[in-house]
């Protein structure tokens, strides 16, 4: 599955899983922007070695990479990265939005300020490089974009809650935009990524689930390589890949479909409406999800 030729941004691109989606991509053809802003896990600071580091290993080994060190926060800079692609490639055929930071903290100890750069970061940072790079996705006859969530949205993660909302609203993001994408023909669709990457090293999920590091080190560490993430990058950017709409979990030797769904639940008599007392007690029949539908958008076909 090849990229020759294809104009691709990564955004995030300079760390973790990014870094592996974007050496994935390189030595399968694509022509890459990188953007990377290189800050602390946190959000804060900047540093601009992260993003020439990979650029410089990209094309010290053949590829062709273009690295920018801006903050897809800022809307005029997320504009910067897309019209640089367009610019120097021609269009846009492919955008990965996986820039993302963490915090770690329950949440009445989070900051005002972290909660606005949780926001920043993850989900408006997503919309901005999708607002500059959508005409252009537009236009490719393989346009389409992948958007990186996480499976704390489903309040399975402790001291997340900064944290798993805007990965949340990134979630419908996708949800949303693959609907309205497919008028155009571009394809939209998502990855949870499962490894260790600096946000998931064994000190930190230590700290998150107040256990001890042994639990995340020996085979966990072998088994939760960055790499392995990024096949669910290399199928949905494809231009053979037809899904849309859809989100991979994959990592640590698995790839799975994470979705919404919705029970059969009760109903009222025709033209009546249920009670507080009828939820009580039909509770068994409202929670049951035998025969769940999986909430897509060909529901609305």
């Amino acid at each position: 599955m090849r990229f020759d030729g294809k104009s691709v941004i990564v955004t995030g691109g300079g760390r973790g899983f990014g870094r592996e989606h974007v050496r994935l991509l390189a030595s399968r053809g694509a022509r890459l922007v990188i953007a990377d802003y290189g800050v602390n896990m946190d959000g804060t600071g900047s540093d601009p070695s992260i993003v020439e580091a990979i650029t410089k290993e990209i094309n010290d080994g053949g590829g062709e990479a273009i690295g920018l060190c801006v903050n897809v926060a800022e809307e005029a800079e997320a504009a910067k990265v897309v019209q640089t692609a367009v610019e120097a490639y021609g269009g846009l055929d492919i955008l990965v939005n996986n820039a993302g930071i963490y915090n770690g903290l329950w949440f009445e100890d989070v900051t005002s300020e972290q909660v606005r750069r949780m926001v920043d970061f993850h989900y408006l940072g997503t919309v901005w490089t999708t607002k500059a790079a959508w005409p252009h996705l537009k236009e490719s006859p393989t346009g389409n974009m992948v958007c990186t969530t996480s499976e704390s949205i489903f309040g399975n993660i402790p001291k997340s809650p900064d944290y798993a909302a805007p990965k949340g609203a990134v979630f419908a993001f996708i949800k949303a935009m693959a609907l309205n994408g497919r008028a155009h023909g571009v394809r939209v669709n998502g990855i949870s990524p499962r490894g260790e990457t600096r946000m998931a090293t064994p000190d930190v999920l230590a700290y998150v689930y107040d256990t001890t590091e042994d639990q995340f080190k020996g085979d966990f560490q072998k088994t939760m390589r960055p790499p392995y993430a990024s096949a669910a990058i290399g199928f949905l950017t494809h231009e053979s890949c037809t899904l849309s709409g859809e989100i991979i979990v994959c990592g640590g030797g698995l790839a799975m479909r994470m979705f919404i769904s919705e029970s059969k639940g009760i109903s009222a008599p025709p033209g009546e409406g249920l009670s507080p007392e009828d939820l009580r007690d039909q509770l068994d029949q409202l929670m049951d999800p035998t025969g769940a539908t999986i909430m897509t958008y060909d529901l609305y076909n």
